[in-house]
């Protein structure tokens, strides 16, 4: 197959796209890939990233897109532009608008790797709670609802007892 663009080289590279449903392929040879600005621009990972965080920019109030982050100074509209996050605060600072982002980009919000030895060694407070609640939710689909009943006045004390530390 020849490069669609000059017509005289062998395509190495085939590019396929698809744009709300529209799908084109693009068949080019090394040197016109190379020279092609719809690929550089098409294919940086801070385009694909910025389009992971740019979903949030729609919902977020005009007040809210103000908002700096205390640690590198990073407004939402710097992560969204340039897909990446300033710092570790940011995602204290911006976690309302990108949680649904990172729930999208990994499946879920909450940390479940690896932990250090000495954090695996004694479990949180917040860690226990997450165990109930996911028992609560087995149990429930399972209908064993005795079960389930423990386990919600369990969470609850829980909840109230660390309201009461607060």
């Amino acid at each position: 197959m020849l490069c669609e663009k000059c017509g005289k080289n062998v395509a190495t590279t085939h590019i396929k796209t698809s744009i709300n449903g529209v799908v084109e392929s693009h068949h080019l040879c090394a040197d016109c890939a190379r020279l092609s600005h719809a690929v550089q621009n098409q294919f940086g990972l801070s385009d694909l990233l910025g389009t992971f965080f740019g979903e949030g920019v729609k919902t977020v109030p005009y007040a809210d897109k103000r908002k700096r982050c205390p640690g590198c100074g990073s407004c939402f509209d710097d992560i969204v532009a340039s897909g990446r996050v300033g710092c570790g605060q940011c995602y204290e600072t911006f976690l309302e608008q990108l949680l649904p982002s990172l729930q999208r980009m990994h499946g879920k919000a909450v940390h479940a790797g690896k932990r250090p030895r000495a954090e695996e060694a004694a479990p949180t407070r917040e860690s226990e709670l997450e165990a109930l609640k996911e028992q609560l939710r087995a149990a429930v689909n399972a209908e064993q609802f005795e079960e389930a009943a423990a386990l919600r006045d369990r969470i609850h004390a829980m909840e109230e007892e660390g309201k009461d530390h607060e």
